[in-house]
């Protein structure tokens, strides 16, 4: 009688559901989970893949918050999510504190500005040098459209900037030979936030990764938005070779082949405590490194070189 009961305890405990949170380590597990927070420039492709690997694996969870580049590496590092989400160039320090990153895809930062600003006209045909750029952003004082574009205007620019710590800004003064604590501007929380307050001020401008300035559906810009060009040469026109900017697959093609400049294109990463080991985190970064590429360029971003996905493939082992 004992030993029956034991057998009945012992096939209770066998078949009781896992506790809540519980992780398997097996790729179509049941329960399994991968969680992935930070930049919002890898957010809309990070979406993307997680739907199509759920469908490969309908039982495994893939949860995906954005935040900023900023969020994705704090929670990296402090073990609250499988990987981050990194819109810039991991640092040193990061590097020692365990960060393993690596790069998935490529996109931009662009400039953008409203599509009622008064001098539309000439922000298209003239476009916007980096120095002009450098003079708004980080130049000590306010500047007015006149300055920018040479010509008499009086009215003010109105600057905006990201408040949160993240990619796009890091990226964008990098550009601009500087670091994101430079930038002066109203800070506005998120890409979202950034695009919505420039297009609400006719007179204001900011950036944007290139998937929140350009409509997914129409692949224009958004609507309300402009995507300021720039001057690549200084001469003060934008020629054939630097007019790339009507439609989101005309610019994309223009960072793919290195006629938008880089920054502010860049790499865009996923990083992890550590080598990863759990075998459901390696399969899925298997997965994006090798059948996950076909969503890219879709998705609105950028391919890598072969040798850059080999090189990625080989750090996981795989």
């Amino acid at each position: 009688m004992k030993k029956s009961s034991g057998v009945l305890v012992f096939l209770a405990l066998a078949l009781a559901p896992a506790p809540f949170g519980c992780r398997t380590d097996h790729p179509s597990g049941p329960g399994g989970r991968i969680s992935l927070s930070g930049a919002w420039a890898l957010y809309p492709m990070a979406l993307k893949w997680g739907e199509e690997f759920q469908k490969i694996h309908p039982d495994i969870k893939v949860d995906i918050q954005a935040g900023g580049a900023g969020k994705g590496i704090a929670d990296a590092l402090s073990g609250m999510v499988d990987l981050g989400m990194v819109s810039r160039d991991v640092r040193p320090e990061e590097v020692e504190r365990g960060a393993w990153p690596i790069a998935v895809t490529k996109d931009a930062v662009v400039a953008t500005a409203s599509a009622r600003n008064p001098y539309r006209a000439d922000i298209f045909s003239k476009g916007i040098s980096q120095t002009a750029f450098l003079a708004i952003w980080a130049g000590g004082r306010k500047i007015t459209w006149g300055e920018v574009l040479g010509t008499s205007a009086r009215e003010p620019v109105h600057v905006f900037t990201r408040s949160d710590a993240c990619g796009a800004a890091e990226t964008w003064a990098a550009f601009l030979g500087k670091r994101q604590e430079d930038l002066s501007g109203v800070g506005v929380y998120g890409d979202p936030g950034l695009a919505d307050a420039v297009r609400r001020d006719p007179l204001g401008i900011g950036f944007n990764n290139v998937n929140f300035a350009y409509d997914a559906a129409t692949l224009k810009p958004i609507d309300g938005l402009t995507i300021v060009p720039i001057d690549l040469d200084g001469s003060g026109a934008i020629e054939p070779g630097e007019s790339f900017y009507a439609g989101r697959d005309e610019l994309t093609g223009a960072i793919a082949r290195k006629a938008y400049p880089s920054p502010p294109a860049r790499d865009l990463y996923l990083v992890a405590k550590g080598t990863p080991s759990r075998p459901v985190v390696v399969e899925f970064l298997r997965w994006i490194l090798t059948d996950g590429q076909a969503y890219v360029p879709a998705t609105g971003y950028i391919a890598l070189s072969p040798e850059k996905l080999a090189e990625a493939l080989k750090s996981i082992g795989r």
